[in-house]
């Protein structure tokens, strides 16, 4: 039984493929047209020496190796075919799974990804067993070091940060261990690809492929790809080790005893060492690509959500209000492949753009991020505004929050995000991630958008006829997130019970429609508990909030940090919501140590019981002018009438001078901005009036980590936590399952 195998980058030389291109002169033309430059030129004399640059390497590479199977192997009678890093594309090619164009396509993008990627590099050791040489990195504190390559069991490659690499290879060549720095531009299947294995499972969205005509074994998983799999594992790839070893051991296994090398020797050198001295891989039936070669923590939760996402787990830190989830956490998480959304709510425009800027700065290689869309129920205006400044910038991931019903500017988003692919599919460029504590407001976000919305947006044109005919086809959002008991805006809802009637609520949906709908849980996750019972329960993703807050990375101040630091599960009350009192819509504060909780019911009390400030008895308006305020009822009303008058909403401030009620709410109002920025400023003279929203799942993750080094908030970093949740979760379950099994 005989296997063909494909090398990868480091076999180029000029000179390549000189032979071939006179042969395939059409595939020869296709490719420099696809390229934009002179491919057979590049091969064969390289004038500009860009052979060695992996942009250029990559698809080179791959047409060359493609035109050698052409010429030798194409009807060959291999069973089994194989490729090592990029020559994986060129297996999946000689299986059909795609055309010479669409592979070109391809790789062609996958090297200017890895291209772009700098600051680290790779060395290869000889002459030491995988176990001797994970036993040395770990003895000697090379924590940022990964193993790239299991070329056989005497020859490894390393992958990390520049600096902790040529540490090793000092560290190393003292000791006398073999060991070869290599000549690449970036840390190449390591984490630190994460990022740009996020943006090319973006890119490979586009794509469609067919079923394999023969088994390609996985670079991954060292098994063969299912014909559902090869988009996730293809992306996943550009991060994940090579397991060139147990490829072979696994084609061993399967009886392969001959080995054809397509225009190299390389491969087939390991292939001796790895027969001579390897047992076979023998199973009944190739694993799956959800066994335990991929950790249990990347498999929680829905497949697809990460994979739209580009993210590693299905975990995200949700945004908290006037930029808490600041820019620097949104940053953070996007560099460990995962996922977060700015707090929005609060912020001025240009704050917002000022954000925006700072994180596609620094997130410029398709890591994953989004931005909060808080609902403003008195100035919708700012609303659409809000979302066309989203799509100047190109932001295509959004969370709505608080909404109560569907707005001309979430319609907007979604519908300029609606495009149809190669094969007729609906394409959502723009998701929304809906989070909900109603069933009646989770229907509408789960049905397609409202047709007067889409007629609106359609007459005025901002949206095309097909976006319009397309938003029949697709929801509002694919993703519900169930907000249950939370910090912030809150209906104090119980996750054992909401998050069932949403997914029941789905089902009905779904039958309804032809598309899918995922459910998630956001409120009460501060432990691997809380997260276990979510996934158990059925939840597609989680998504953390209050836990986030008191991290290095949250935008808040330190005074406020070491408060939530010490609070525990029964330090949290509700109070009205300063955006949304007049209608009495509830956020989740701290009450531990401070008098807001108290002060803002009371003020909403006599909202509720009064209908103008003059009414209110002259003893009680001293109490507040003293207590609450620290000035006078004239003082604030002179501030607020400023703002509205900044802002040129004037009609505001004379309607509320003739109706003596909405002035006492702007009034009262004035407290709520007042509290907020005296926890954002830490103004500790004041800490009794600090307004601080947060739910219990911080208690609870303060018990959780008590005696721990995170158990002082300076040690705590958002991305660290959201690992450690996946994999003590992880953990848990496996746990939970061997108890069942019992």
């Amino acid at each position: 039984m005989k296997a063909i195998m494909f090398p990868g980058q480091g076999s180029q030389y000029k000179g390549m493929g000189k032979e071939l291109f006179k042969l395939f002169s059409r595939e020869t033309e296709q490719a420099s047209a696809l390229l934009g430059y002179d491919l057979e030129e590049l091969c064969v004399k390289d004038p500009e020496r860009k052979l060695g640059n992996t942009a250029y390497t990559q698809p080179a590479l791959f047409v060359v190796n493609a035109l050698q199977y052409y010429n030798q192997h194409r009807n060959n009678d291999a069973a089994y075919l194989a490729g090592h890093s990029l020559g994986e594309y060129n297996a999946l090619l000689a299986a059909g799974a795609f055309d010479f164009e669409t592979g070109l396509k391809l790789v062609q993008k996958r090297g200017a990804l890895m291209a772009a990627a700098s600051g680290g590099g790779m060395a290869a050791i000889l002459g030491c067993t995988v176990e001797t040489l994970k036993k040395m990195l770990s003895d000697g504190g090379y924590t940022g070091i990964d193993v790239a390559n299991y070329n056989t069991p005497t020859q490894v490659v390393i992958s990390g940060q520049q600096a902790d690499i040529n540490k090793v290879v000092k560290d190393f060549d003292s000791r006398g261990i073999k060991i070869i720095p290599l000549f690449v531009s970036a840390p190449f299947h390591s984490r630190y690809m994460e990022s740009a294995a996020a943006e090319f499972a973006v890119f490979l969205k586009d794509f469609a492929f067919s079923p394999l005509q023969l088994p390609v074994i996985s670079n991954v998983t060292a098994r063969p790809y299912e014909n559902d799999q090869i988009a996730s594992l293809l992306s996943v790839q550009i991060s994940s080790a090579v397991q060139w070893t147990d490829t072979i051991r696994f084609l061993m296994g399967k009886g392969v005893t001959a080995y054809d090398e397509t225009g190299s020797v390389i491969l087939t050198k390991m292939v001796n060492e790895i027969a001579g001295s390897c047992t076979p891989i023998v199973e009944e039936k190739a694993a799956p690509v959800n066994d335990n070669t991929v950790p249990l923590a990347m498999r929680l939760g829905n497949k697809m959500f990460r994979e739209d996402y580009g993210i590693k787990y299905t975990y995200l830190a949700g945004a908290m209000y006037r930029g808490i989830a600041s820019s620097q956490l949104v940053i953070r998480m996007g560099n460990a492949g995962m996922m977060s959304f700015l707090g929005t709510g609060g912020l001025s425009l240009s704050e917002i753009e000022k954000n925006i800027r700072e994180i596609q700065a620094q997130l410029k290689n398709g890591q994953p991020y989004g931005m909060n869309m808080l609902h403003n129920l008195n100035d919708p205006s700012f609303e659409l505004k809000t979302i066309q400044l989203f799509m100047e910038y190109g932001i295509k991931n959004i969370e709505a929050s608080a909404f109560m019903q569907i707005t001309v500017a979430l319609v907007l988003f979604r519908l300029k995000g609606l495009r149809k692919g190669i094969n007729g599919e609906v394409i959502c460029d723009h998701k929304i991630l809906a989070k909900i504590s109603r069933p009646e407001v989770a229907e509408v976000f789960m049905r397609p958008a409202p047709e007067k919305l889409v007629k609106r947006l359609l007459d005025d044109g901002q949206i095309t006829e097909e976006q319009s005919v397309l938003a029949r086809l697709v929801p509002v959002s694919h993703d519900i997130c169930v907000e249950a008991d939370s910090g912030g805006h809150t209906d104090g809802g119980i996750a054992l019970v909401l998050l069932p009637a949403i997914q029941q609520l789905r089902k009905e949906i779904e039958k309804e429609y032809s598309y899918k709908i995922r459910v998630g849980l956001a409120g009460g996750i501060g432990t691997p508990q809380a997260a276990a019972c979510a996934y158990v329960m059925g939840a597609d993703f989680i998504l953390s909030g209050s836990i986030n807050q008191c991290t290095v990375e949250a935008g808040t101040s330190d005074a406020v940090k070491d408060i939530l630091q010490d609070m525990n599960v029964q330090d949290t009350d509700y109070a009205p919501a300063g955006d949304m009192f007049e209608i009495g819509a509830k956020i989740q504060v701290l009450k531990k140590g401070v008098l807001f909780p108290v002060r803002a019911n009371k003020l909403y009390a006599l909202y509720n019981q009064y209908n103008s400030l003059e009414e209110i008895p002259e003893k009680v308006i001293q109490q507040l002018e003293k207590n609450y305020f620290k000035r006078s009822l004239a003082e604030i009303w002179e501030e607020t009438k400023k703002y509205y008058n900044s802002k040129g909403e004037n009609a505001e401030i004379i309607k509320a001078e003739q109706q003596g009620r909405i002035k006492m709410a702007l009034v009262f109002r004035w407290y709520f901005g007042y509290s907020g920025r005296l926890a954002f400023d830490g103004n500790i003279e004041n800490k009794v009036d600090f307004q601080v929203h947060t739910g219990p799942a911080l208690g609870a993750f303060n018990q959780w980590v008590k005696g721990t080094a995170l158990e002082n908030w300076r040690n705590r970093h958002v991305d660290e936590i959201g690992i450690k949740m996946m994999e003590d979760t992880a953990q848990l379950l496996k746990g939970m399952l061997a108890i069942i099994n019992a």
